[in-house]
């Protein structure tokens, strides 16, 4: 059929291809007792149909991983940065790229897991509404802060090292 219609239109055949497919689609086949555009719904239908039965079948298995997790106002959280790990790096590339960055205190609850957070300027481009899966409790710890000396340059670049804590021996 193709062959025909190449033959008759000569160069403009390329225009003429959607009336040639529409042509060929509401034929009927013998070979398959139906239209081919009929097959092709009756086909849609059945990948639907295995669709939500696989959907079915998987649907326990996510939800045993599903955690309500619910936050308060005020509570301190870290962000999930790795989505926009091709857009924003926040000063590292590659491996060494943050995973969580924060924490920020939650400011408004928009709907059950969706939470508004206060955000720094530097991260002003960001939408600050997020979802509880992009986010992770902080709990406060006193190790996490480090209190910040000035260090003493010597005049040949070096600086004396203060032993802070033993972790392990």
């Amino acid at each position: 059929m193709l062959r025909c219609c190449v033959l008759e239109f000569e160069g403009n055949w390329e225009k003429h291809l959607p009336l040639v497919e529409f042509a060929y689609n509401n034929i009927f086949l013998s070979s398959i007792k139906m239209e081919p555009y009929e097959a092709l719904y009756e086909k849609v239908k059945v990948i639907r149909d295995c669709l939500k039965v696989a959907s079915d079948r998987q649907k326990p298995y996510a939800d045993l991983k599903q955690k309500d997790i619910e936050f308060q106002i005020g509570d301190k959280v870290f962000l999930k940065v790795s989505p926009w790990k091709k857009i924003l790096h926040f000063g590292r590339k590659g491996k060494l790229c943050p995973r969580f960055i924060g924490p920020y205190e939650i400011i408004e609850r928009i709907g059950p897991v969706v939470y508004r957070l206060a955000l720094p300027t530097e991260l002003e481009k960001i939408h600050n509404v997020f979802q509880v899966s992009m986010l992770r409790r902080y709990r406060l710890d006193p190790s996490h802060v480090i209190s910040s000396s000035e260090i003493e340059i010597q005049p040949n670049m070096t600086y004396n090292e203060e032993l802070l804590k033993i972790l392990a021996r």
